[in-house]
């Protein structure tokens, strides 16, 4: 697999003469977490056992300005809870179980993987100011693909990172329109490097709704801008063959152990650095 020229090499550790060139990364959705344990440091260290090497995670801020790792506005699904994230204390979080498990904040995550790099998506505006000024104290940029549907957030962190590290570079991946629009018009002309040249990747379902969204033709654009290519959620092994095959530079799933066979299969596993 040729691997395109990346604008922020740090997070993307498949771009020429880094440890895992030529390899296409395998992304642990909310880490392995077979009994529902999403998000906890029990699903993220499931993940890292099996070699993943790159984990996915999303973040909101608590109402007393503490990041914690967790998906949905509200505590129902996962604790039982009624009361949103942003309503609740991170004391009062702490207090709390997913299928057992603690819910962890972002600091803590950073801390017991060292080594490991995150594929983060801001859930909610407080977040953003939170996630730049963690950066800094772990000084953990380059460890951190930021994304968000909405583009204003992972801007507001970037704009915070440039302003308080200014020597760290930070991978990103536009937002639901920044995506829609590269996908409209890279199937008619190559993507304008002036408005994508500042990304990391594109990331993308296969398809949305009737559309097909990862064709060969659109891999291609991506590779032109320096792109590269992530797409979720693929959770069966010939989809999983299929996009590699067609030229894809990541995968994320839930089904951990499925991508992790998969990888081993095409001698691209494991991805710890």
């Amino acid at each position: 697999m040729n691997c395109p020229r990346v604008g922020n090499p740090p997070f993307l550790l498949n771009t020429p003469h880094r440890p895992l060139a030529g390899f296409p990364l395998a992304f642990s959705h909310r880490g392995f977490a077979p009994a529902g344990e999403e998000n906890t440091v029990k699903a993220f260290t499931a993940a890292t056992e099996l070699g993943f090497g790159y984990l996915e995670t999303d973040v909101h801020a608590t109402r007393d300005g503490v990041l914690v790792a967790f998906h949905d506005e509200d505590l129902v699904r996962l604790t039982g809870d009624p009361r949103r994230v942003r309503d609740c204390t991170a004391a009062e979080l702490a207090e709390l179980r997913v299928a057992g498990e603690p819910i962890p904040t972002f600091d803590e995550l950073l801390e017991r993987f060292p080594s490991t790099r995150f594929n983060v998506d801001i859930k909610a505006g407080p977040a953003a100011e939170l996630m730049a000024e963690t950066l800094v104290r772990h000084r953990a940029a380059d460890r951190v693909l930021l994304a968000s549907f909405n583009g204003s957030r992972r801007r507001m962190v970037s704009r915070l990172l440039a302003a308080g590290q200014r020597n760290q570079q930070l991978a990103t991946s536009p937002g639901i329109i920044g995506v829609g629009a590269a996908v409209l018009i890279g199937a008619v002309a190559p993507l304008p490097r002036a408005v994508y040249g500042s990304f990391a990747a594109l990331q993308v379902p296969e398809t949305h709704g009737k559309l097909r969204v990862v064709t060969p033709r659109f891999i291609q654009r991506a590779h032109e801008a320096s792109l590269q290519v992530h797409v979720w959620v693929v959770n069966d092994a010939p989809a999983m063959h299929r996009l590699l095959d067609m030229g894809v530079d990541g995968i994320m799933t839930d089904a951990a152990p499925t991508l992790a066979a998969v990888m081993s299969e095409r001698g691209h596993w494991p991805q710890t650095a």
